[in-house]
């Protein structure tokens, strides 16, 4: 059949699975059950006063039913993006909703997606509105997702805040993409130091701290320090390995607390370069969520505090709950942002101040955004070359010390042999 047709002709087509069933009395069945989804298939098993043990698809292998349920935070962000630009063109095209999400569900190749579309799909076939059965999948999309989504459907405008949210997505995940991507170079300079320092303390050093030995050549402090952090590292390797693994766990469950959060934004907020992307990324984060939000209908209070979970829970989002405060006792949203200026910079309560005497808030908010973004990137773009001279120093430094550390002694030897 020709594609439109192929497509229509398999619409309310039914799957074959292939389900293993507890009866109410206890005994196993084995049973083949057409369904359009699982989700059809667990709740007419449930609906009959059976549970399914588990299920697949045609006369595949049998997979434990918890395995099939358990899915929703394996969905990547570009899946998510491409899933609500393709449902939004298909919206735009004219398909209906579910019709849509089985189009989707047919496409796509990853579980994960898979079952999520399954689901979406049976919850709007019962008569689930759309935001209700996405919000049945916390893990896979975000408040900022659902309030969208349901703004479009309350305004009959669901394709377009689709597409509304799919930008705001793409350009936040574009935005993050980047400055991971500035940080790689640092961080792997910092690495290949650490690395080849343990290799030089367990290969290089003993060799020559036995050779001084030998001679009885007096040490200085530098080098004995470096002979004595050799002798641990080569006699305590798994205590090391212990050791950085307990570090690195250490500081990055310390980075995931809230006191550790505010440690290192406050520390990053200090930094001469560091701190300028921060506020401009921020600043960008903030305004896209506030700008998507209240163009796609959203109240302000409810935006201003969707906006907030997306910021974070630092100093930058406690600005919006001040902001969520000064707003429910009829203040503009403005004032917040111009009375922190040390977070976000100036512009951005300017630029709001301006959208509140217009009328045009989420307009000036998109305006402060793309300023950001492309602030940041070419931020980022130049953040390497910056940081490149700091590298060096330290690379230089470490270099030096253990120079002169191992030279001094061999200086030592040639004078007294002079």
């Amino acid at each position: 059949l020709p594609g439109s047709l192929r497509e229509r002709a398999c619409y309310d087509c039914a799957m074959k699975f292939t389900v293993m069933v507890r009866t109410a009395d206890g005994k196993k069945e084995k049973r083949a059950i057409d369904a359009a989804s699982r989700f059809e298939v667990y709740s007419a098993v449930e609906s009959a006063g059976g549970v399914v043990e588990s299920i697949s698809e045609g006369g595949g292998s049998m997979m434990p039913a918890w395995f099939n349920i358990s899915i929703g935070g394996g969905i990547k962000t570009e899946e998510k993006i491409t899933f609500t630009k393709n449902l939004s063109a298909m919206l735009i095209a004219g398909l209906t909703l579910s019709r849509a999400l089985s189009v989707i569900e047919r496409q796509a190749t990853k579980k994960a997606l898979i079952q999520v579309s399954q689901d979406l799909s049976a919850a709007v076939k019962k008569g689930s509105s759309f935001h209700e059965a996405l919000a049945a999948h916390p893990k896979v999309f975000s408040e900022l997702y659902i309030a969208m989504t349901r703004a479009g459907e309350e305004s009959g405008t669901l394709a377009d805040s689709l597409k509304a949210v799919a930008q705001q997505m793409e350009r936040s995940h574009t935005l993050a993409k980047k400055i991971k991507g500035a940080m790689i170079y640092p961080a792997i300079i910092l690495f290949a130091i650490v690395v080849i320092g343990i290799l030089m303390l367990i290969f290089v050093v003993p060799t020559l701290a036995s050779t001084f030995k030998e001679l009885g050549v007096p040490l200085p402090f530098a080098t004995r320090a470096i002979v004595g952090a050799s002798d641990f590292v080569t006699g305590h390797v798994i205590l090391l390995a212990l050791g950085i693994l307990v570090v690195v766990a250490g500081i990055v469950s310390f980075a995931r607390s809230r006191i550790g959060a505010a440690a290192f934004l406050w520390t990053a907020l200090h930094l001469p370069v560091i701190k300028t992307l921060v506020r401009e990324t921020y600043s960008a984060r903030a305004a896209r969520s506030l700008s998507s939000l209240l163009s796609s209908g959203v109240e302000m209070l409810s935006a201003i505090e969707i906006a907030k979970q997306v910021v974070g829970n630092g100093a930058f989002a406690e600005v919006l709950g001040e902001a969520a405060v000064r707003v429910r006792k009829g203040e503009q949203l403005s004032a917040a942002f111009v009375e922190h200026s040390k977070l976000y910079p100036v512009f951005v309560g300017d630029m709001i101040a301006v959208g509140e005497e217009t009328g045009n808030v989420a307009q000036m908010l998109s305006q402060v955004a793309e300023y950001y973004e492309a602030d940041v990137e070419e931020q980022t773009k130049d953040l390497s070359t910056v940081i490149e001279p700091f590298l060096m120093l330290i690379i230089g430094a470490v270099v030096g010390v253990f120079a002169v550390a191992m030279i001094a002694p061999i200086y030592s030897i040639s004078s007294a042999i002079n």
